[in-house]
């Protein structure tokens, strides 16, 4: 079953976030970055702020991230959501994708098992035949301490 279940409102994606979506629906966490300057930039957006390139390319995100925050949610933001409670939020960062951060689940690791730094897996959970959402779980081959 996956964390947020299909009558929860599916992202709208605009025409500069195409791309991290497109990445999504092929299970591939990318993230865009200006073809000019190689500047990394989340959420997507037309321009780069650095050189203020239009052009844009995506760079694949590595299947490992830090976790920079999170915290355990108790109450329900929305309805479809309240059988999963308690769930985690988590703010996550990537070793080779400077100044990016994705705001992201953890999945199957009690909040009290986690720690600012620790190393999470990325993992997909697919919502519908054409939605998949990045969410990250504790790594292959590490047990629970």
């Amino acid at each position: 079953m996956a964390l947020f279940p299909a009558e929860m409102p599916a992202p709208e994606p605009n025409l500069d976030e195409m791309g991290f979506w497109q990445g999504c629906a092929e299970r591939q966490l990318r993230f865009q970055a200006c073809a000019r300057c190689h500047s990394l930039r989340h959420p997507p957006t037309p321009i780069c702020s650095k050189c203020h390139s239009v052009e844009q390319t995506w760079r694949n995100a590595p299947a490992h991230a830090t976790i920079f925050s999170f915290t355990e949610i108790h109450h329900a933001s929305h309805p479809a959501v309240a059988g999963n409670l308690p769930y985690i939020v988590a703010v996550v960062e990537f070793e080779t994708l400077p100044n990016v951060r994705l705001v992201t689940n953890i999945l199957g690791i009690p909040a009290s098992e986690l720690a600012i730094g620790d190393v999470v897996e990325l993992t997909w959970d697919r919502i519908s035949d054409e939605l998949f959402l990045p969410r990250f779980t504790r790594p292959a081959g590490r047990s629970q301490s």
